[in-house]
């Protein structure tokens, strides 16, 4: 059970409705807002943004603010233009919603503001002096200097092909089946996937190490990763030393069963893995299909 106790102010009160107390459309921001507006005293000139600024109302929530209470008609804007051409923007507000033609006649008993009652809006000038935009001339076809992101192309020819190439794509080959999240890596990415594992490989990490390293940069299964390429792109980005402890894991290996695998480069529905005896490129049921 609630108790309510109110004591009768005798002075510096407002009279207000309980439907705008109690209006199911107007949110607690517009219903300060208004009420805030209407306990001004007559003839006050203060505008919404600056009750908004004075109750501790942020931009976006005034936006929402006036925009309820302009839909439920109690706030009523117009532009007029005044003396010397400059605009102006009349605001009406109403302790009753009012149609837009009860508003206009209202705002049309309203003087039109002087200039001198109209304060042009502030503006910064720009930093240095007015300078012209260039003209002539063409970019140069090859940048000079150090430049980043270089496509795949040009790193390949800025480096010499990893001897360890084969095998950063059959480490690249197993990911989909790691992790449900890798299962949609675009193939056109693998490639240059398999250049970033080759340095890996290079620097002394063998495929196990690739795999937890990426495995343990992996968002929860709850996560949703839109460019799983991307992510495994970031992860094999840095090589570190290989006797950082981070890459040395305490529990068992969890690709170990992959080592020595191979993609097989037939036709498949899903990433076909085997175990060459030798140089072979095709699983036993492909080359068997093959000599068919």
């Amino acid at each position: 059970m609630i108790y309510r106790h109110f004591n009768a102010p005798s002075r510096g009160f407002t009279q207000f409705s309980h439907d705008i107390i109690r209006h199911p459309r107007l949110s607690s921001d517009a219903v300060r807002l208004l009420t805030w507006q209407l306990s001004l005293p007559h003839g006050a000139r203060e505008s919404l943004s600056r009750t908004a600024e004075r109750a501790r109302i942020g931009g976006s929530a005034f936006m929402r603010a006036k925009r309820q209470l302009k839909e439920e008609g109690f706030v009523h804007e117009r532009r007029v233009q005044g003396p010397g051409g400059l605009w102006s923007t009349q605001q009406l507000v109403s302790s009753t919603p009012l149609t837009a033609d009860q508003a206009a006649k209202l705002l049309a008993r309203e003087p039109l503001p002087t200039s001198s009652q109209v304060t042009p809006t502030p503006r910064k000038p720009a930093a240095g002096h007015p300078t012209a935009p260039p003209t002539g001339g063409h970019p140069k076809t090859h940048p000079e200097g150090n430049t980043s992101n270089l496509p795949p192309e040009a790193a390949e020819t800025a480096e010499e092909a990893s001897p360890r190439l084969d095998d950063a794509r059959a480490l690249v080959g197993v990911l989909p089946l790691l992790s449900p999240t890798l299962r949609h890596i675009p193939p056109g990415m693998r490639d240059e996937l398999a250049h970033l594992a080759a340095r890996w490989l290079d620097a002394g990490h063998t495929s196990t190490d690739v795999h937890e390293h990426i495995l343990r940069g992996l968002p929860s299964a709850s996560t949703p990763v839109h460019r799983p390429g991307g992510l495994v792109r970031y992860l094999l980005r840095d090589v570190p030393r290989r006797e950082l402890p981070s890459l040395v894991s305490s529990g068992p290996r969890i690709s170990a069963r992959l080592e020595g695998a191979r993609e097989c480069a037939g036709r498949h529905t899903q990433t076909t893995l085997f175990r060459p005896l030798g140089d072979e490129t095709h699983c036993a049921e492909c080359a068997l299909n093959a000599s068919l």
